[in-house]
């Protein structure tokens, strides 16, 4: 137990001696899996090319649900993973798969539907009791149902709801968060979405959907980030892997994250979580 911490503690040492290092020599190539809301937010797009241009590596982007994407990284099919979903993610290091979990930033999740909203939303206390007006008119929803993060989460505000959607109003759509946004918006439904992902397709005018509850508590939402464990797959590019952990909890990567939105949709998408202050 003591070698394996001094090991890790060495690693992390090593990865944060590389971020203070202008250039390295090429490193291949490094595969994340990360969840929908990341990529279709542009935030990967701001956050990776200096850590690319740093290490003189590229970053494969796999876009997947939370549940999709740890399973990538159990099959060895992934470097690193991204991912809001905290059980999935404990249970992915729990059971040898991953290690060397890091906070990296939160949002939080907010409904979202047509601006009559007929289910009368507004007026709900909890996000379950809006869910459970949404059930009650059989008002349209657009569900993930995909096993990603937005999908367990929202599959958990149905439990608290004591409602088991089904029905023609009950849309499972199995696509990304960006692609449920589109289709919640051509057909006048509700749906549960991460704040990051809504504002920048509301701000890009992609989408016309008012948020009609947001602030509870059961709505927050974090990511994490992983490497994949290199004694279960020892092809996985472990050191680089552990350069981009060390990279988007780094001053430097916390501060994009903090800054990301702010120019173009008017306020942060992400808040980030591995420092106290970025600035």
């Amino acid at each position: 137990m003591k070698i394996g911490l001094i090991v890790r503690g060495m690693l992390i040492f090593l990865c944060m001696l590389l971020l203070s290092t202008p250039l390295l020599a090429a490193e291949g190539r490094l595969k994340l899996s990360t969840t929908t809301s990341t990529e279709n937010s542009g935030l990967l797009y701001e956050l990776l090319p200096p850590f690319e241009k740093r290490f003189n590596v590229k970053v494969d982007i796999i876009a997947v649900g939370s549940g999709k994407a740890i399973k990538l990284g159990e099959n060895g099919d992934a470097d690193v993973v991204l991912v809001h979903e905290r059980d999935f993610e404990d249970k992915f290091v729990a059971d040898g798969y991953g290690v060397n979990r890091r906070d990296v930033m939160h949002n939080d999740f907010v409904i979202i539907g047509p601006t009559a909203d007929p289910a009368g939303i507004r007026k709900a206390k909890t996000a379950a009791e809006a869910f459970k007006l949404i059930a009650k008119k059989r008002a349209p929803f657009v569900s993930r149902g995909d096993k990603s993060g937005t999908h367990s989460k929202e599959l958990s505000l149905w439990r608290k709801a004591g409602v088991k959607p089904a029905g023609t109003w009950y849309m499972e759509s199995g696509m990304g968060m960006g692609e449920v946004l589109i289709m919640a918006h051509e057909k006048g439904a509700y749906t549960l979405t991460d704040r990051g992902t809504y504002l920048a397709f509301q701000k890009g005018g992609k989408i016309n959907l008012p948020i009609l509850f947001e602030g509870d508590q059961t709505l927050f939402n974090s990511y994490g980030i992983i490497a994949v464990n290199p004694v279960r797959h020892p092809s996985v590019n472990y050191i680089m892997a552990m350069a981009l952990i060390g990279w988007v909890t780094s001053q430097e990567g916390q501060r994009i994250i903090a800054d990301f939105g702010k120019g173009k949709y008017g306020a942060a998408l992400f808040y980030p979580d591995a420092i106290k202050s970025p600035r």
